[in-house]
This record gives structure tokens, sequence and C-alpha cells, in this order.
């Protein structure tokens, strides 16, 4: 139980945390090519990204006869439920990641 509570917490805080980097980025680019950037939703655009991922789930797929709709939906999906199931492994092993011979850079 405190395993899965704890994994659901570091799972939700990479996704919140990798929005507001991506807002971040893109407020950074504006500011060098002298626009405003990201400022539409909420107060200095703060739900920027909440909307950035409604608006990427919200878009429209243009079915095609030979198009398997439920595998161009399924493997995003999918893919992101690997992902999320890796990160336990890089972060509660037993072994450290930077003491081995050979190593793996993160």
């Amino acid at each position: 139980m405190y395993f899965s509570m704890n994994y659901i917490l570091i799972m939700i805080s990479i996704m919140v945390s990798i929005a507001y980097y991506t807002i971040l980025e893109r407020k950074i680019l504006g500011y060098i090519q002298t626009r405003k950037g990201p400022n539409k939703v909420g107060f200095m655009g703060i739900l920027q990204p909440f909307s950035d991922a409604l608006k990427l789930f919200n878009k429209n797929l243009l079915p095609n006869e030979n198009m398997n709709l439920i595998l161009s939906y399924l493997m995003p999906a999918s893919s992101l439920l690997i992902m999320t199931m890796l990160i336990p492994l890089i972060l509660y092993n037993n072994m450290s990641l930077y003491d081995n011979k050979h190593n793996i850079l993160l």
C-alpha cells in the first residue's frame, strides 16, 4: 500500500514538473524571440500546461479507411504506461546506478 501511494505521488509530481518545465521553456524561448510567450490560460499562464494537455487529447484524427482506430488510440496510451512502469526500476533498485563499473547514464 505504501509503495503504491509513493509511486502514484512520484508519478504525479514528475508529470506536473514536466508540464511546468515545458511552459518555462516556452516562456524563455518567447522572451528570446521578443514575444510574450504562452500567457493565455490562468494568471500569468499558470494553467497553460493543463490546457495544452487537454488540447492534445482532443486533437482530431482524420480517419482513413485503412486506419485502425483502436491501435491509433491505444499505442500512445500503452507507451505512456510502459514509461511510467519503468520509473520504479530506476528509483527503487537495490544497486546504485552511479557506483557500478558499467553504469547507466541518466
